[in-house]
């Protein structure tokens, strides 16, 4: 695993273990009361990387050098009144392998873009510099971010904190690791058919979705609806804050919306709120635990105030189908321009699912936007009725560490599709103006969390970081205490 720095010191005041899992808007108070500086929590997480490189995987780069420079940049603005803070100034923060940072190598979690050295920032990666946060390290994911797990040719197999048999997701994968294990304490994801919610779940954090525009993309997928850069976190505060960073109109994205969202932290609560909810959409096969964990939450939001209806949707495996044949149609076909001699670099995955798009055709296309069109004209006015929609994030809590979109899978003894059939994040990819909050809803026996969606009406954000921050406070946080994070040896 390449690093680019190993210039590291201890820290001075705190023990490692209250540094990693402070949340950003605690760290920003604490350097504001200057109890703590960003030096020693940037040293802390590049301390906990290198200590914990070869047990999870989830760190492909680090910029000890760069991200240390700045952390004394940083120490220096919160000791002088006069100068400006950003709103996550000194906030350790990684960026998905995917994500472009100017002079830096960004792989895509490919071979083929092993040395591939970035023009120019990203909006979201210019966004966060502008904001004071530190980029400290990249995480994995898998190759072109195209599977729900988290391991390629290029950064290996990517373990999940909470039990290292099991993925922490994908594609996000080292993003929802990184956070779990205390490497850093934001990190930016991307979602095309659940890829920030996917491993929001598997790995116990925080994941949003923002609707289709909502922050900032590069070409082309800026252009395509399902596409959705946003935050990841271990707090809903987090989440929102980072959000409130990264969104915004962008002048090289003509799909940015106008005017830019600023999100507040509203803890008035959610009494009196009509939820909606479905465990299984009416046609998946959910695992127990899931099922069980999902069932607490809603008692939890029912106990805040708010009257929890269970709907029925008129969704089946026909609307995966359709998914399934967008991702291949743009997705699938981007990836298929390397089905030539260099098709032997590809991990597995990839490669086939670059070739299950050779046969989709554009009257495909059209009939699955058909089958979009159509959920949404049940599901819109629905949802006039209704506050929230409240759903598992995932219908089993992760598969194994090393699992491949050709392997068998079952669930409740049935079949099931590999490739997206045992999520449940892809239709709000579809319902792609819809904002979507992923959560921690609890664990399953073999220590791997569960998670549920909190879904907004329409470009409605602010609803679903209410309802987040008000859950949150009722099952109190996720990291808060050494018992509640996993069991690591570093």
């Amino acid at each position: 695993m390449p690093y680019e720095s190993r210039s590291m010191q201890g820290p001075r005041n705190m023990s490692d273990t209250c540094l990693c899992y402070l949340s950003a808007a605690e760290l920003v108070r604490l350097y504001r009361s200057r109890k703590i500086s960003p030096v020693e929590v940037v040293t802390d997480c590049l301390s906990r990387i290198s200590a914990g490189a070869n047990s999870l995987n989830a760190v492909c780069f680090t910029y000890a050098d760069e991200a240390l420079e700045a952390s004394r940049a940083s120490e220096a603005r919160y000791m002088s009144p006069a100068q400006n803070l950003g709103i996550l100034d000194g906030v350790p923060t990684a960026l998905k392998d995917e994500n472009m940072m100017m002079g830096k190598v960004t792989t895509y979690g490919s071979l083929l873009y092993a040395n591939h050295v970035a023009s120019k920032n990203a909006p979201v990666v210019q966004r966060l510099m502008d904001s004071g946060a530190i980029i400290h390290a990249k995480t994995t994911t898998p190759e072109f971010s195209c599977a729900p797990f988290c391991h390629s040719r290029q950064w290996g197999v990517t373990r999940n904190p909470w039990n290292r048999d099991y993925t922490p997701g994908g594609s996000s994968g080292g993003a929802g690791a990184a956070l779990a294990a205390g490497l850093a304490h934001l990190a930016t994801g991307s979602d095309i058919g659940g890829s920030i919610r996917i491993p929001a779940s598997a790995s116990g954090v925080v994941g949003f979705k923002p609707p289709y525009g909502r922050v900032p993309s590069t070409p082309p997928f800026n252009l395509d609806h399902y596409n959705h850069p946003g935050p990841m976190a271990r707090t809903v505060e987090d989440c929102l804050l980072m959000q409130n960073v990264l969104a915004g109109p962008h002048p090289e994205d003509i799909a940015s919306l106008k005017p830019k969202l600023e999100l507040r932290v509203d803890r008035t609560g959610i009494k009196s709120w009509r939820i909606a909810c479905s465990l299984d959409f009416g046609f998946m096969e959910v695992d127990p635990a899931v099922q069980a964990n999902t069932l607490a939450a809603l008692e939890v939001f029912r106990s805040l105030g708010a009257e929890v209806t269970e709907v029925a949707l008129p969704w089946s495996w026909e609307v995966y189908d359709a998914a399934a044949t967008h991702h291949k149609t743009l997705f699938g076909a981007w990836l298929a321009e390397y089905l030539d001699d260099r098709e032997s670099q590809m991990t597995s995955y990839a490669a086939h699912f670059a070739r299950a798009s050779l046969g989709v055709t554009t009257r495909d296309y059209l009939a699955s936007l058909n089958v979009e069109g159509r959920i949404w004209s049940h599901f819109g006015p629905m949802m006039e009725g209704f506050d929230l929609f409240i759903c598992p994030t995932l219908a089993i809590p992760a598969v194994p560490a090393e699992f491949d979109m050709r392997d068998p899978l079952q669930i409740n003894g049935r079949d099931i599709d590999p490739y997206l059939g045992w999520t449940m994040a892809w239709p709000f990819n579809m319902l792609s103006r819809c904002p979507v909050l992923s959560v921690p809803s609890g664990h399953a026996p073999n220590g791997v969390p569960t998670g549920i969606q909190l879904v907004g009406r329409s470009f409605e954000d602010q609803s679903v970081f209410t309802a987040g921050l008000a859950y949150e406070a009722a099952v109190g946080g996720w990291y808060g205490r050494p018992e509640t994070r996993p069991s690591l040896s570093f």
